[in-house]
C-alpha cells in the first residue's frame, strides 16, 4: 500500500493508471476484467492496484460492463445438511469463475421466495440458482427469465420452466430401497416428507409440490404396485416439517396397531427424529423397525447402529448447477440442459428383515 496517501483518500482508476504508466481506459479494462490487453500492461496495472491498495467500485464496474459480478441464489432451508453442501458447490465454482453468491433463504414458503427472487432483481445479480419450493407456482421465475436474466434449477425441476436443471436420481433411488425392504419380507413400509397437503393427508403424488420428493414417491409406489401392495398410498406420511411434528407423527405410527415395519426418511434430518422416537418408545432397529433415510449425514455413520442411506450428490449437484449457469454468463449452451446425476446406496445396519 502507498503509505503517502491519507488512508481515508478512495483510490481510483485514474490512480492506479497513473501509477502503472497507462491510460485511466487501459487500467479500466484490466481492473474491470473485460477487453484486451498485453501480458505486460495487466502485470504493471495489477501490480500498481496492489501497491495502492485499490478496491474496485462494484456499481462503477457493473455500469461499464453490464454485470455486477454476482449470481443469487434461492433454497428452502439452510439449516439442511442438503442445502448448506449444495451451496458450497454452487460457491466454490461461483468463485472460481469470478463472481460472488448472494444467498436466501425461502423456508419453502412461495411467498418468501417471491419476495427473495424480487430482491435478487433489485441487486442486479447476473443470473439466479433457485430450489423452487413448489414447482408447480414459479410465475415470479416465469417473470426473472422474460427480464432476460439466466436461471437454473437446482434439485427441483419444472415441467412449465424450459431452463437448465440439475436433480438426482431420486426415483430410481427410491426403487432400489422398496425392492430390498420387500425382498427382505417389508409389506407396512412408510415414506415419511416434511411436504405437507392442507390436511395433513396423501392421497396421490399430485398433491407433493416438491419434484424431489415427488419423484420419489412415484418410484416408491410404483415398486409396491409391482408387487401387488393395494392401497399403500395410506403409508406415505407427511407434514413432518418440524423435530415436534416429526416426532409426534412418529410416535403415533409406532405405537399403533399397525405399526410399520419400515420407515423411508425423506431427508436426515426427520431420519434423525425418527431414530430418538425409537429410543425413548423402547424399540430397536432394526429388530422392531428398519430405518432407512436419504442424505448420508454425518451423525448416520456414527450411531448404534449407523443407518442405511441413500447419498446424494449433494455438493455435486449444487457445483454443476453453478456450471451451467457460468456457462450461460459466457454464452455457451442455447437449449435448456437436464442433469440427472446418480445416487448412491450405502448399506449399514439399520436394515433387517421384517418382524
Amino acid at each position: 500500500m502507498d503509505k503517502s496517501r491519507p488512508k481515508s483518500v478512495s483510490v481510483t482508476a485514474a490512480d492506479v493508471a497513473l501509477k502503472a504508466g497507462v491510460s485511466k481506459a487501459t487500467a479500466a479494462r484490466v481492473l474491470g476484467g473485460y477487453g484486451t490487453v498485453s501480458d505486460r500492461v495487466r502485470e504493471a496495472v495489477t501490480a500498481a492496484a496492489r501497491l495502492l491498495d485499490y478496491r474496485p467500485n462494484e456499481l462503477a464496474r457493473s455500469m461499464t460492463t453490464g454485470r455486477s459480478g454476482t449470481i443469487g441464489v434461492v433454497v428452502g432451508d439452510i439449516e439442511n445438511p442438503f442445502f448448506s453442501l449444495a451451496v458450497r458447490g454452487i460457491s466454490d465454482v461461483a468463485r472460481r469463475a469470478g463472481f460472488t453468491v448472494i444467498l436466501i433463504n425461502s423456508g419453502e414458503d412461495v411467498d418468501l421466495e417471491r419476495a427473495a427472487i424480487r430482491t435478487l432483481l433489485a441487486k442486479r445479480v447476473d443470473g439466479l440458482i433457485v430450489s423452487p419450493a413448489k414447482d408447480h407456482d414459479v410465475e415470479h421465475l416465469h417473470e426473472a427469465i422474460r427480464s432476460g436474466l439466466p436461471l437454473v434449477l437446482l434439485d427441483r425441476g419444472s415441467e412449465t420452466l424450459d431452463v437448465d436443471t440439475v436433480i438426482a436420481d431420486d426415483r430410481h433411488a427410491a426403487e432400489n430401497i422398496t425392492r430390498r425392504l420387500i425382498a427382505l419380507g417389508h409389506r407396512r413400509i412408510v415414506y415419511l416428507t416434511a411436504c405437507d397437503t392442507p390436511d395433513h393427508s396423501f392421497r396421490a403424488v399430485e398433491d407433493i409440490n416438491t419434484g424431489s420428493v415427488r419423484r420419489r414417491i412415484e418410484g416408491y409406489l410404483g415398486v409396491c404396485l409391482e408387487a401387488s401392495f393395494i392401497g399403500m398410498e395410506k403409508w406415505v406420511k407427511v407434514g413432518a416439517v418440524t423435530p415436534e411434528k416429526t416426532h409426534r407423527i412418529v410416535s403415533e405410527m409406532l405405537q399403533s396397531a399397525q405399526r410399520p415395519t419400515a420407515i423411508i426418511a425423506s431427508d436426515s434430518i426427520i431420519a434423525l427424529e425418527v431414530f430418538k422416537v425409537h429410543r425413548q418408545l423402547g424399540l430397536s432397529i432394526p429388530e422392531d423397525v428398519s430405518l432407512i433415510s436419504f442424505d448420508d449425514a454425518d451423525w448416520t455413520s456414527v450411531t448404534t447402529p449407523p443407518v442405511t442411506v441413500v447419498r446424494q450428490p449433494v455438493y455435486d449437484l449444487g457445483a454443476k448447477a453453478a456450471e451451467l449457469l457460468v456457462d450461460r454468463l459466457n454464452g455457451k449452451g442455447r437449449t435448456a440442459r437436464k442433469i440427472v446425476l446418480e445416487t448412491e446406496y450405502v448399506e449399514r445396519a439399520s436394515m433387517g428383515r421384517a418382524p
